[in-house]
């Protein structure tokens, strides 16, 4: 036996140690942002039924969110807003006294080197729920550009760190580029929503932010899951016009998508761990059917290892939590 010409692979295998040594990826709290959702009133603490252990949350339950998310190392949130009113133009997205603007103030108050990133699309605030100006039966390009770059430079003033837009209209990178320029702020960079895909695993999402289209779908702005080579094109187009990050929605069953923008460019890369991808995850485990932590922990490590250089995940305390126990261990 001695004498056969076959490589001993698994002798790198063979120790924790040895095996910690040529580890090739590697997860982190640092990876993580924390979607939250903030809500008007007080005292207000929902748990999105189909999402256990994610709330809306109104401000003061959202100031205590904060604690424990900075307790648990976790350096950046995402704040998505669910208003009580809502109309056909979305104008409580970019009111300066919006929930997303109040919640940005109150945690930077609180917590000056907590990144906050917004959320910046129309969905969640249109009485139609689409992500932009509709007319007809047609969300209108143009006309949208100009209300989501207000609603990004509203978001700057009240102090975003970094403005998030997610709603795929063509040109919606350099059009928010030249509005927060024009505002003074040069120094807010864009995380582009820059391939984001017309999917079913959003549906959880749309319960939590209170999205759900009022008519038709979202498949003539979101891209088409059965298209790669259109993501290469849209990735492109964002780079080109300014994006400073880009994220690749949903992550999952997209990796493969994810190793080609990572291919494309040096930018940081983004992959959202979307609401459906973690409720199947929420779902099997009080069934009692899988290991959570592990199942979490290797699926978050999947999306490093396509070439994901940050995670947004509704998991992020859960993983902060047995990330510190497994650094303990």
């Amino acid at each position: 036996m001695t004498n056969l010409s076959f490589r001993r692979n698994r002798r790198l295998r063979t120790t924790d140690a040895l095996r910690a040594m040529v580890r090739e990826t590697t997860l982190s709290v640092e990876d993580f942002i924390y979607p939250i959702f903030v809500v008007e009133g007080e005292n207000e603490k929902h748990e999105i039924a189909s999402m256990p252990g994610i709330y809306q949350l109104s401000l003061d339950h959202f100031e205590k969110e904060l604690d424990e998310v900075v307790e648990l190392g976790i350096p950046s949130i995402i704040l998505f807003g669910v208003p009580h009113d809502k109309d056909a133009c979305g104008s409580e997205a970019y009111n300066n006294e919006g929930i997303v603007q109040q919640a940005t103030r109150l945690a930077k108050e609180k917590y000056p080197h907590l990144l906050v990133i917004a959320d910046t699309c129309l969905c969640q605030y249109t009485d139609h729920g689409h992500c932009g100006v509709v007319e007809g039966d047609y969300v209108v390009n143009d006309p949208s550009l100009e209300l989501l770059a207000k609603t990004a430079v509203s978001q700057a003033e009240a102090g975003a760190d970094i403005i998030a837009p997610s709603n795929m209209m063509d040109g919606f990178v350099v059009a928010i580029r030249e509005a927060l320029d024009e505002a003074g702020f040069v120094n807010v960079p864009i995380m582009s929503y820059a391939v984001k895909y017309a999917s079913a695993y959003y549906g959880p999402f749309r319960d939590a932010a209170d999205s759900t289209p009022q008519f038709g779908d979202r498949k003539t702005y979101q891209m088409d899951p059965a298209n790669r080579r259109e993501a290469i094109r849209e990735a492109a187009s964002d780079i080109e016009e300014g994006a400073d990050f880009l994220i690749v929605k949903p992550a999952l069953s997209y990796l493969d998508v994810m190793r080609e923008v990572r291919d494309l460019t040096t930018l940081p890369v983004v992959a959202y761990n979307v609401s459906g991808e973690y409720s199947m995850v929420k779902a099997a485990a009080q069934q009692g059917w899988i290991d959570e932590r592990a199942i979490v922990l290797e699926t978050l490590l999947s999306m490093k290892r396509a070439g994901a250089d940050i995670v947004m995940t509704y998991h992020a305390k859960d993983a902060a939590r047995w990330l510190k126990e497994t650094d303990n261990e």
